[in-house]
């Protein structure tokens, strides 16, 4: 009868835990894309440095939650920046 009890308790204490990895991976390679992408980014104008800043407190926030296993938030961040940096580029 324990087992009984046990079991379903032990499927959704691992699914719980495996719940956390699902955007792992693509938290990680936003983030590095991102990074990457940044360090080589010259702003236009000041337009672009404003998108620039942006994307630099998007990638930190992003970063944060990768520490805290926030994976879907961070790579809604990472992705959000990648897009200021482009707009940076442009000078928008």
């Amino acid at each position: 009868m324990k087992l009984w009890i046990c079991l379903p308790l032990l499927a959704v204490a691992l699914t719980g835990c495996a719940g956390k990895t699902v955007y792992r991976d693509t938290c990680a390679n936003q983030l590095d894309a991102a990074w990457k992408e940044l360090s080589i980014a010259e702003a236009e104008g000041f337009a672009g440095t404003v998108s620039y800043s942006k994307a630099f407190s998007l990638l930190t926030a992003a970063k944060t939650q990768q520490q805290f296993e926030a994976y879907a938030g961070c790579t809604s961040k990472a992705e959000r920046a990648r897009f200021y940096i482009r707009e940076s580029r442009a000078g928008r």
